[in-house]
């Protein structure tokens, strides 16, 4: 039976969604539901496996790791492109990389439960109820606010509909902006220096990867309004973390609201945790059963099609 190992189901759930019993004949299924150690406790667990089926930006599949699974002949991953993997060393290997589709506005939506958290104090007011405090603390309106995109894809391009829902202005930047879809969009293109020192809500939509690897550090941070906002539901690599929580430590901006690290899951003695004005989630922004039952029934759909010869999906 072929051997395969489904990566960091972080919440046990990926029986839920498939029914592994069905293929029990086939296959040899193993869950590890906790993120590995280290690259080397990863390479002795996962020795002996054919087929990964992973989370996108969670375990890095690296060239050193791919290289040391011998058996590996298959990757399977949610979403159709994942920088964790390492491609170059898979198709070196002759190992077959796919995906899956994924919705992409349970990322915008997340985006402003954050903003929306941030403008009203949310985490501060539940908090203190809880404790059986009432109102103690003031929030603001959105409207005729400055919302300042880095990014306008896809779904940055849905966070920009909805910030003009709510009647903000707009202004983004990136560095191959579609000025076609700004007009579509009715936002206003900007160079990056115009977003940081004008907005009141800055929100990433990039993609990671070496071209925005620590676009935000301490000197971006200074340029901002000291009543502003960071958000980011993209990649923890574009902000500089360090530089954040000095930021955030000494109020040079207002806060920010996080869905993403530089290291996840976030260790528990990171200072983000212990700060005020920051909002945390727990990179959840893909999380939804809607997202959950794509991935999973695919990932299966993928490795029976991988086993018969004939795969789908295949990332390049």
């Amino acid at each position: 039976m072929l051997k395969v190992a489904i990566l960091d189901d972080y919440q046990n759930v990926s029986q839920e969604f498939v029914n592994l019993k069905n293929l029990s004949g086939k296959y040899e299924f193993k869950i590890f539901s906790e993120p590995f150690l280290d690259e080397a406790d990863a390479i002795e667990r996962l020795s002996d496996f054919e087929a990964l089926l992973i989370m996108r930006e969670r375990t890095p599949i690296t060239k050193n790791l791919i290289n040391n699974l011998n058996d590996l002949k298959f990757i399977i991953t949610s979403g159709m492109r994942n920088k964790s993997i390492n491609l170059e060393t898979a198709k070196k290997r002759r190992i077959i990389v796919s995906g899956t589709e994924i919705n992409i506005n349970p990322t915008a939506e997340l985006t402003w439960a954050l903003i929306l958290g941030l403008a009203r104090n949310v985490k501060e007011e539940i908090d203190n109820m809880y404790q059986g405090y009432w109102q103690t603390s003031i929030g603001f309106e959105l409207k005729g606010k400055i919302l300042g995109l880095i990014g306008l894809g896809r779904v940055g391009s849905q966070v920009a509909k909805i910030g003009k829902a709510f009647g903000m202005q707009v202004m983004v930047w990136s560095e191959n902006l579609n000025l076609e879809k700004c007009e579509e969009l009715d936002v206003l293109p900007c160079n990056k220096d115009d977003i940081l020192q004008n907005s009141d809500f800055i929100s990433i939509h990039v993609q990671g990867g070496e071209r925005y690897k620590e676009l935000i550090k301490l000197k971006e941070l200074d340029m901002m309004k000291k009543t502003a906002f960071l958000i980011n539901t993209s990649r923890g690599s574009i902000i500089n973390e360090d530089d954040l929580i000095i930021a955030l430590s000494t109020n040079v901006i207002a806060g920010a609201g996080l869905d993403v690290y530089e290291k996840e899951p976030l260790p528990e003695g990171n200072k983000l945790r212990f700060l005020p004005n920051a909002l945390l989630l727990p990179h959840i922004g893909y999380v939804t059963a809607e997202n959950y039952s794509i991935f999973y029934t695919q990932m299966i759909e993928n490795l029976e099609a991988c086993v018969n010869g004939k795969p789908i999906r295949v990332i390049e």
